[in-house]
């Protein structure tokens, strides 16, 4: 009864405390007092049962208390540790050493292998840090509960409509019965039509192939999307197609940085420079009929020389100049594959440390906890977004419907 009474009268407290604008917790929070108490309460507890075991033999007694100041989830506060005047009582609940609850060491641990820390490493900066000791099957068991979160991650409904989805793929070295393979994590980025970037899906695969691609896009169609306005992707063969066959409706543009480079490979230094200069004339025209103009002039100058060159402009025209349709905003951030090329950069500073991973779950598990700090970051819009979306509305007013949301 008097438990209860207590209870009442400390909720009434903290509703006042609340009105007055007091935190939950942290140094001065109303429920700081609570845990404080109940942390105490345990430790007084263990030391009873230690001294019971001890007192007869050793003498042991109580020797006072020792202030220890904990970090948490719920703020930095302060408690008093019960000590035994032999010294041998050596609390669980909280250990000597120990500067942290336990129960945020696995959001802590999380955190630091989300951001590509060895076990190794882990285990010495949570020693120095808080005084706390783990063992690597500790830290593989904490890191196997995202498993679950990462099934649940990958098969979550997306949303109706995707403004501009850029896909592209990311290379990892994995040990598989002894040996270490190479293998494809197929990654879709989407823009959504409140401007925000998100990681809509990372699927695993030995090598990359547009027929991989058809079961990726399949498995996005099947979670919700019903349409892409502009894809943005490498010139894989056959990728395109996959793309047409699945949302046929989706404007395929091919990296222009991507045929740039595959370019450059066949021409030779002495020529180098010169060339260049004049495929500069091609994609950065103003207009879709002065890129084609230069493009003529481009062939006439250097078609017998480098005729492949020439020829893969021309065979892959018709995706790759897409981007000339629309006004500057839009075309920066369609005519290459960079942005999704970004997010792998952000990803490798994660994982470079990895010669080659375990397992493909130990390569999943690091490669998704990465994602969620970096959709952390994407929360907000991408610059110049108000512009770009009114852009996007001109062009594709039939496919923007009314239950899409948009700012």
């Amino acid at each position: 009864m008097d438990e209860n009474k207590n209870l009442e009268e400390f909720s009434q407290e903290a509703a006042k405390l609340l009105k007055q604008g007091k935190p939950l917790t942290g140094d001065n929070g109303i429920f700081t007092p609570l845990i404080k108490k109940v942390l105490e309460a345990a430790l007084e507890g263990e030391l009873d049962a230690h001294l019971e075991q001890t007192r007869s033999k050793e003498k042991n007694r109580r020797n006072g208390r020792t202030a220890k100041n904990l970090k948490s989830s719920l703020g930095a506060f302060e408690i008093f540790s019960p000590r035994d005047r032999s010294g041998s009582f050596d609390p669980q609940i909280i250990g000597k050493r120990q500067t942290m609850l336990p129960g945020d060491l696995d959001d802590k641990i999380l955190g630091l292998y989300g951001l590509g820390m060895s076990y190794s490493d882990i285990q010495s900066h949570l020693s120095e840090m808080y005084g706390v000791s783990v063992s690597d099957g500790v830290i593989n068991s904490i890191t196997d509960r995202v498993i679950p979160e990462i099934r649940q991650w990958q098969s979550r409904p997306l949303e109706r409509l995707y403004a501009i989805v850029w896909m592209d793929a990311i290379h990892f070295k994995v040990r598989e019965d002894g040996v270490v393979l190479t293998k494809a994590v197929y990654t879709v980025l989407g823009l959504n039509l409140r401007g925000q970037k998100e990681i809509l899906g990372l699927y695993l695969g030995h090598t990359e192939s547009a027929s991989f691609w058809l079961q990726v896009l399949t498995d996005v169609k099947q979670r919700g999307v019903e349409d892409i306005l502009i894809a943005s992707i490498d010139n894989l063969k056959g990728f395109a197609e996959a793309i047409e066959n699945i949302f046929p409706e989706t404007e395929v543009q091919l990296c222009v940085v991507h045929q740039i480079r595959n370019s450059l490979k066949y021409i030779p230094w002495k020529h180098y420079r010169e060339f260049i200069k004049d495929l500069k004339q091609v994609y950065r025209a103003s207009s879709l009929e002065l890129a084609e103009y230069n493009l003529t002039v481009l062939e006439e100058k250097w078609g017998k020389q480098y005729n492949v060159v020439i020829e893969s402009w021309r065979s892959n025209w018709s995706r790759l100049s897409q981007y000339f349709k629309y006004p500057e905003p839009i075309r920066k951030i369609v005519y290459t594959t960079n942005t999704v090329e970004g997010y792998h950069r952000m990803v490798r500073k994660v994982t470079k440390s990895k010669g080659a991973f375990t397992s493909d779950m130990a390569m999943l598990k690091l490669v998704y906890l990465a994602t969620i700090q970096f959709n952390k970051k994407w929360q907000n819009n991408i610059p110049g977004w108000p512009t770009i979306i009114n852009q996007l509305f001109i062009y594709f007013e039939n496919r923007i419907i009314k239950s899409d949301t948009v700012y």
